[in-house]
């Protein structure tokens, strides 16, 4: 694979472990995590070995946001020079992950804060240890949220609490975050890396193409009418239903026996 320097790529049989990597920094972005972020992610995007992707960061932090230090002298940066970087290169990397045909499971270990937070909330999936926690700083350095936070949190758990998280920017535990429907489980700290990995293998051990389609089944109803809906859902499951994964499986589960998917 390719050598990356701010991301690491772990395969663990048909999962593939995409970890910021920058653990002295709480893995803030700089220029070159968030340009090695839309290639490896269109990479595994387009592996058909790795079956689900699982998003985390080494060291004690799943991100912090973006690195504001990275130029010391320039402060937050000139406005339009920051409207260029969300746009063109956080924005392909956060739509890699929300567009893609095969699950991604954010595993959320440690802070996660600023637009760290959006990679995360784009992810189908959520698990988080339970000492993690989510922050919206934004508010109190007199600025909006971005990288899709906006509309990713609101349909995540509706407008007001969406509102509170980011200008009240009050940290929010994983107990609450769970509470809230952000999260899918809880894992104990101890052992939160390896129960991250089994939750992540046994998703990508679900039929691929029931992954697939169920993901993008998910995308288009986000804007869909119920009518068209349900259209949308008959020609993905007239696909499924012909595909020669789903007559097997139904051979096998009448004879009582196991099937290993083909995805095809």
């Amino acid at each position: 694979m390719t050598d990356f320097k701010a991301l690491t790529i772990e395969r663990d049989g048909a999962i593939a472990v995409l970890a910021f990597n920058r653990p002295e920094k709480l893995n803030t972005f700089d220029t070159q995590m968030r340009r090695e972020f839309v290639t490896a992610a269109r990479m595994l995007n387009l592996d058909d070995s790795v079956k689900v992707v699982m998003l985390t960061g080494n060291g004690r932090a799943f991100g912090a946001g973006a690195d504001l230090g990275e130029s010391p002298e320039a402060g937050l940066g000139d406005g339009a020079v920051v409207e260029d970087m969300l746009n063109n290169e956080y924005k392909p990397g956060i739509l890699a992950i929300a567009k893609s045909s095969k699950p991604w499971v954010a595993a959320i270990n440690g802070p996660c804060a600023g637009i760290s937070y959006s990679y995360a909330m784009a992810c189908d999936m959520v698990v988080m240890a339970e000492s993690a926690f989510l922050y919206q700083p934004f508010a109190a350095i007199g600025l909006v949220p971005d990288g899709g936070s906006t509309w990713l949190l609101a349909k995540l758990v509706g407008h007001r609490r969406a509102f509170e998280l980011m200008v009240m920017g009050e940290k929010l535990s994983s107990a609450r975050a769970l509470e809230w429907g952000m999260v899918n489980r809880l894992f104990a700290d101890n052992d939160f890396n390896a129960t991250a990995r089994e939750f992540a293998q046994d998703l990508a051990g679900r039929s691929p193409l029931a992954l697939r389609y169920t993901k993008l089944a998910l995308q288009s109803a986000s804007t869909a009418t119920l009518d068209e809906a349900i259209s949308i859902e008959a020609g993905y499951q007239k696909f499924c239903i012909d595909s020669e994964d789903s007559q097997r499986a139904v051979a096998a589960f009448f004879a009582k026996e196991d099937y290993a998917w083909q995805g095809k």
